[in-house]
């Protein structure tokens, strides 16, 4: 039963970076980042309520109030990853939006330090100083003279990241009172909300008479749906500092789909920033955990 969790998470983490290259060759077909953020959201959304409702309703319900509460702010986070996420690779690619999307562990031990949550450690700093300079190595930020620095892509990249983290806390304080199942569907069902008034109507209503449409289902179900369906049955088998290691296999995923099929190219010292910022992550999640 504990490898049947494992798997879960690796699937999980297989299909949101296999997500990210799917959404690459979609931008590359002209589709505006937010519209193909909000079909991943809303074909999630579907998904997840059929999920929900599969699954029986526990005695003592949960507090509604407060689980709506924090899975809005859950779905607000939701909202800004994905669509800085995409924002990011339509930027910088794939590769490089995905590891700075990875910074979120970082960004959580940040604001729980700053709010009492937790105290630094050498460690931890130190973990923070050597994820600056992978940063650094992986955006090529020192060869800006030659025009290699993408700021757009780079503050796109570390938003999602951020947006992520408030993803980790709403989702975090939600399932205090709440059901997982539950949570995430009113997550997702905010996220449709707040993506219905930002992105052009116009185009998204295009994608259903598009020839494209099977691709935005397909990436709506493996990287929403199924994704999350399976991190979550697989958390319950799995000791939570074992999946954060796990989680590398996203990042690393993303990277090779945009280096291996949508033909990007990575320098040597931009492999060594995707290592170091990879590596340290990874370490410092699991001493979270």
């Amino acid at each position: 039963m504990h490898y049947f969790g494992v798997w879960f998470v690796v699937l999980a983490a297989m299909l949101w970076g296999i997500s990210g290259g799917l959404a690459g060759i979609l931008m590359e077909k002209g589709w505006d980042p937010l519209v193909i953020s909000f079909y991943r959201g809303a074909v999630g959304l579907v998904c997840l309520s059929i999920w929900l409702m599969l699954r029986p309703k526990p005695k003592g319900e949960e507090n509604k109030r407060k689980t709506i509460l924090w899975s809005v702010l859950a779905g607000i986070g939701v909202a800004g990853n994905f669509s800085f996420y995409f924002l990011s690779i339509s930027q910088s690619g794939v590769a490089v939006a995905s590891t700075l999307m990875y910074t979120a562990p970082l960004f959580v031990f940040m604001i729980s330090f700053f709010l009492n949550w937790e105290r630094a450690t050498t460690f931890k700093v130190v973990s923070i100083f050597v994820v600056m300079i992978g940063i650094t190595l992986l955006t090529n930020v020192f060869e800006v003279g030659l025009g290699s620095l993408n700021l757009i892509g780079i503050l796109s990249g570390l938003l999602s990241g951020l947006s992520y983290t408030l993803f980790i806390f709403g989702f975090k304080f939600a399932t205090e009172h709440g059901r997982p199942p539950f949570v995430l569907t009113t997550a997702f069902a905010a996220f449709t909300a707040l993506m219905l008034m930002i992105i052009d109507l116009e185009e998204m209503v295009s994608v259903l008479y598009s020839d494209d449409l099977i691709w935005f289902i397909t990436l709506g179900i493996i990287g929403a749906g199924i994704s999350f369906f399976a991190y979550l049955e697989g958390l319950k088998k799995t000791k939570a500092s074992l999946a954060a290691v796990i989680a590398m296999v996203e990042p690393v995923t993303a990277s090779l789909f945009g280096v291996l099929i949508l033909g990007e190219v990575l320098t040597f010292i931009q492999v060594v920033g995707i290592l170091m910022i990879l590596v340290t992550i990874t370490l410092l999640s699991k001493k979270q955990s």
